[in-house]
């Protein structure tokens, strides 16, 4: 059997109206710092999305995903944070904030492969 690691992990949300709390899945980050694994993973519906929130810039979320994105990669194109280990940047990541693109409370599992894992809370939480 294969060793089992802990992961955290958080879906990313679209929310079009901070103020109404309503808000779409179409993400997930996920943090196994055993397996020195940072990596988001995105599935953006346009058409869902503009059913949702008609008004909704399509840009702007793809832009603060691609944020997302480059902090995990861990280069210089993710600016400050991108730089910090990967525990940090996954907990700046998943703060609390009040914007378009927010994440919901951090969950923890076992996993061996947490590519694998990832692959697997996209296609149940998002697709």
């Amino acid at each position: 059997m294969p060793a089992m690691h802990l992961f955290e992990y958080a879906v990313l949300r679209v929310v079009p109206r901070v103020e109404r709390e309503e808000f779409m899945n179409v993400g997930v980050v996920l943090l196994c710092r055993a397996q020195g694994f940072l990596q988001v993973r995105c599935a953006v519906s346009e058409a869902r999305l503009r059913a949702f929130a008609p008004g909704l810039d399509l840009d702007e979320v793809a832009a603060r995903l691609h944020a997302f994105e480059r902090i995990c990669q861990g280069r210089a194109t993710g600016g400050t944070i991108g730089q910090l280990p990967l525990a940090e940047r996954f907990r700046w990541l998943t703060a609390m904030r009040s914007t378009i693109v927010q994440t919901s409370p951090v969950h923890p599992g076992l996993c061996a492969d947490a590519g694998h894992t990832l692959a697997r809370l996209l296609q149940e939480l998002v697709l």
